[in-house]
């Protein structure tokens, strides 16, 4: 099953869903290998290995993080050559100096926002979904 490509479409129909926050860790192999549990994302860059995980299990088992994000799933299935849809999202957000990290899987696109930014955020979103004729 494809994604939509259609922008408007996409920004009509994101609706957005706010989840927990999140800690992004850099993690050696040994510690990686000893989680107890999967972690929501990792991804493997020439510097480390990044693994996002809930902050309170971060917390839990101590380990170090660089950044927490609330998660805001944009709950519309886009397609991975859709273009202009997160630039949209990252545009409206950065008018309001809100930064973000973005992830985009097979089904839908991800962002993290600051904990305290979480409310302007989603509010944002809405509205930009609101914009679209």
């Amino acid at each position: 099953m494809s994604g939509e490509l259609n922008l408007p479409t996409l920004l009509k129909h994101m609706q957005p869903v706010r989840h927990g926050e999140y800690a992004f860790c850099v993690l050696d192999e040994d510690t990686y290998k000893a989680l107890p549990m999967r972690p929501l994302c990792t991804f493997q860059e020439q510097e480390g290995l990044t693994v996002i995980l809930e902050q309170e299990i971060a917390d839990q088992l101590s380990l170090p993080y660089t950044y927490v994000g609330t998660l805001i799933t944009l709950n519309v299935h886009s397609s991975l050559d859709a273009v202009g849809f997160l630039a949209r999202i990252t545009s409206k957000l950065a008018k309001a100096g809100i930064s973000l990290n973005a992830f985009s899987p097979v089904y839908h696109d991800h962002i993290f926002v600051r904990p305290l930014e979480v409310e302007r955020a989603m509010r944002l979103l809405r509205e930009l979904s609101k914009e679209v004729p």
